[in-house]
């Protein structure tokens, strides 16, 4: 009786001690670059988080770049939308999502090794401050047109002019 008795404090002060772990997924990724010629590309994706703890992203690292980052855009005060580095990474509530998607949050891959063709596949490796370390196949879709609204502007002169919208 006492070593059950030791047993289960022994493992109920083991619990307390460990992190809790975020559950962590991936899904709808995909890769793309603006072409073969392309020094960059940027990856996209929905984090859900289905633990109950928060976690955070905050570092990615990927086999076809010589840097890779976490991206947003930014509108500035000029009107004009700015792509800049995320050191604090992007928070993914617990039971909640983070979509990482163009025109916002994503993974920037700089220097590109080689071409990103369509139908090729990327090895992304994200870090979460819970969960660790967690390898995504990507899937590059140079085809795919989910630009958000905001992003996608008409091609005959009355698109963003000075940081407005022309007419």
């Amino acid at each position: 009786m006492f070593f059950k008795t030791t047993l289960l404090a022994g493992a109920a002060a083991l619990s307390f001690a460990l992190p809790a772990m975020a559950d962590i997924t991936i899904e709808d990724a995909y890769a793309r670059s603006s072409g073969m010629t392309a020094k960059s590309g940027a990856a996209f994706f929905v984090i859900h988080n289905t633990g109950d703890t928060d976690d955070r992203l905050i570092a990615a690292t990927s086999d076809i770049a010589k840097l890779t980052e976490l991206h947003t855009h930014k509108a500035m005060a000029d009107g004009v939308m700015k792509m800049m580095r995320v050191d604090e990474g992007f928070a993914v509530p617990a039971q909640g999502t983070h979509a990482l998607a163009r025109g916002g949050d994503h993974v920037m891959m700089m220097g590109l090794l080689k071409p990103m063709g369509q139908g090729d596949v990327v090895t992304v490796t994200l870090t979460f401050e819970q969960a660790g370390d967690i390898t995504v196949e990507i899937p590059v879709d140079l085809e795919r047109q989910d630009a958000p609204a905001a992003m996608t502007m008409p091609m005959d002169g009355t698109g963003m002019q000075n940081g407005k919208m022309g007419n």
